[in-house]
């Protein structure tokens, strides 16, 4: 047979291999794959270190942690936050500051201005002999001072009218130059290719950080006294944690010994920390709501449904799927 025949390039339909194959060797497209089951965790062990745990914790919302690794992630998060409130007090200064600059800069140049306005205001002097004279002396006296202003604004129109170059001549230059096209309206406008008039950059400023430590799976807030201590039953007790630790069931059922995984639904009862089956919860546990290793009342909250991971079939009920998003063709 023929390359062309092994290839299959005569076919009308792009097979879905074909399809595959030039995905990939093309570099353009996302690929979604479904993961398997040994990409899954397993339900006894830790969110963080992914490791079976050895003194494990579960929140309220049933995700399971090693105490340790929980503990140094809360301890983190505090420090962290500690860090982001520390920069967001220093920006506050800063802002504080600036502010401050700015109110005294603003009121000097307001005392400035006052200081302008006043020194350009221009009082006649009072003379004292003449302000007790009669009316008719004050008539006289204000005739006087008018023919003497009107003599001296005469003489100075007279001057200007003589002088060359008078501003009668450099008026409609000032109007041409105003109506210039370079206005400075358009002046005023950032410029992209000047450095000097380039826009700048602002700094980023800093929102107050919350200071809840969130959960790193639910997101929701965390807080130490809210985890709860788990004690998983071993299958087998004479054995130890590594001779446990490479058998495929290593946990059961607290009241009914049913063996413990992922395809199996579980509990975590909080006054104990008993792992039970949920259908023990709902057949044996809800009739009468008591503990059955410790003997306590327990309330609805006091049954924590414990988060598992899927089993790979794609009946579990677990969106499994990865997905690559790389570069793609719009058409």
């Amino acid at each position: 047979m023929t390359r062309h025949g092994k290839n299959c390039t005569a076919g009308a339909v792009y097979t879905y291999h074909e399809k595959r194959k030039d995905t990939a060797a093309s570099g353009y497209g996302t690929q979604s794959v479904r993961l398997g089951k040994d990409a899954i965790k397993d339900f006894d062990c830790c969110c963080l270190s992914l490791q079976p745990c050895r003194d494990p914790v579960v929140t309220l919302d049933g995700y399971l942690y090693e105490k340790q690794a929980i503990l140094e992630y809360m301890l983190h998060q505090k420090t962290d936050i500690a860090k982001k409130m520390k920069a967001y007090e220093k920006q506050k200064q800063a802002q504080k500051s600036d502010s401050r600059l700015e109110s005294k800069s603003e009121e000097r140049e307001r005392a400035e201005r006052f200081k302008t306005r006043e020194n350009s205001i221009v009082s006649k002097p009072i003379n004292p002999f003449t302000s007790g004279l009669t009316k008719d002396g004050q008539t006289v006296r204000t005739d006087s001072q008018s023919n003497a202003s009107i003599s001296a604004s005469s003489s100075m129109t007279d001057s200007s009218s003589s002088a060359p170059g008078s501003s009668s001549s450099s008026a409609p230059g000032s109007s041409s130059s105003s109506s210039a096209p370079g206005s400075s309206s358009s002046q005023s406008l950032p410029s992209f290719w000047i450095p000097m008039l380039t826009p700048e950059a602002k700094p980023t400023l800093l929102k107050k950080p919350s200071k809840t430590v969130l959960c790193p799976m639910s997101g929701r807030p965390l807080k130490m006294n809210e985890l709860i201590p788990v004690r998983f039953k071993a299958l087998d007790p004479s054995l130890d944690r590594v001779a446990l630790l490479t058998r495929q069931e290593r946990y059961v059922c607290a009241v009914t010994k049913d063996t413990l995984g992922n395809s199996t639904p579980c509990s975590v009862l909080r006054p104990s920390g008993a792992v039970v089956t949920q259908e023990c919860v709902e057949k044996l546990i809800r009739k009468d709501m008591i503990d059955p290793v410790t003997g306590d009342k327990l309330k609805e909250k006091d049954i924590v449904p414990l988060q598992r991971g899927g089993t790979g079939f794609a009946g579990s009920g677990v969106g499994l799927k990865a997905k690559e998003s790389r570069p793609v063709m719009q058409v």
